[in-house]
């Protein structure tokens, strides 16, 4: 009786730890699921309706992922007068003994641009990064850490003017680093990865050449180990993103961003930016290079 109990606790244990490890993997079925439900709720400009249903599902997710949640609301000063917006911030604690801990930040944004009497659903657009980073938290929730992984939603990250230009983009971004700025939070980072339109089909992520030439290596150097070079492409251009505030801080930052959507890019803002166009793969592409680089990250 003894041994046929123990080797059902044999049993039960080799369950756990498989269970324990496909949680640990990224899946890219799972942020694909993740970005279906979050273009369900329409487009998502901030101050909407939709945007604020959004971020209540953003935090009922993260309920289960111990972690240290933050919201950190703000009113942003836009061609359209004061509009009250939110970061949703989730931080992982490592077991770094430095003190400060430092930290590995990885962020998206979660809004849709504003495009009255239209239906924009971003499913690439702020979709994509919402799901990525969604996904990202159930696997971290399951993982040891050295350095402490904080994931930030950004809202704000569109223009609110049909054109891009001065200070009319970037609202959450541009609040989270001045705020880190003057806490002095930002010398704690050790790099920060934005992810942008990843859930692409055809996914080809470019150089966004503003980032830093560092973590532009090691992307490229990780891209190569795990097989995904065909997808993280050799050439790129300058692109301001959610990154850039804290590049302008000084700190290490990237953008992985496929810009490229569609022939011609014909999907970028467009209506037709829905979910037939995303992919589980693309998902599972670029959610498994960021857990591998925060590994990487980890260990230097």
């Amino acid at each position: 009786m003894r041994g046929s109990q123990s080797f059902l606790i044999l049993l039960s244990l080799a369950g756990m730890t498989a269970a324990v490890a496909e949680a640990a993997n990224f899946s890219g079925a799972a942020a694909l699921e993740f970005t279906r439900h979050a273009v369900e709720f329409g487009p998502r400009p901030p101050g909407s309706e939709a945007n604020h249903r959004l971020q209540a599902y953003i935090l009922a997710q993260l309920k289960s992922c111990a972690c240290e949640v933050r919201e950190d609301p703000f009113t942003a000063q836009t061609p359209k007068g004061a509009i009250a917006m939110k970061n949703i911030i989730a931080r992982f604690p490592g077991k770094s003994t430095g003190e400060p801990a430092r930290w590995i930040v990885i962020t998206g944004h979660y809004d849709t641009k504003l495009f009255p009497g239209r239906k924009f659903v971003g499913a690439n657009d702020g979709g994509s990064s919402t799901g990525l980073l969604l996904e990202l938290a159930q696997v971290l929730a399951h993982l040891p850490r050295i350095n402490d992984v904080v994931l930030v939603w950004f809202d704000g990250e569109e223009a609110i003017r049909e054109e891009w230009a001065g200070t009319d983009n970037l609202y959450g971004s541009r609040h989270l680093a001045e705020r880190w700025r003057r806490d002095q939070t930002y010398t704690r980072i050790k790099a920060l990865i934005n992810v942008d339109m990843i859930g692409d089909k055809n996914l080809d992520i470019m150089q966004e050449l503003n980032s830093d030439p560092g973590l532009r290596r090691l992307v490229q150097r990780t891209a190569s180990d795990l097989g995904y070079k065909a997808y993280f492409l050799d050439g790129g251009q300058p692109t301001e993103d959610d990154h850039t505030p804290f590049l302008k801080i000084g700190v290490p930052a990237i953008d992985l961003i496929d810009f490229n959507y569609g022939p011609d890019n014909k999907y970028w803002h467009e209506d037709s930016d829905t979910m037939d166009k995303l992919s589980a793969q693309s998902l599972g592409i670029v959610g498994t290079m960021v857990q591998e680089l925060i590994e990487r990250l980890e260990r230097q």
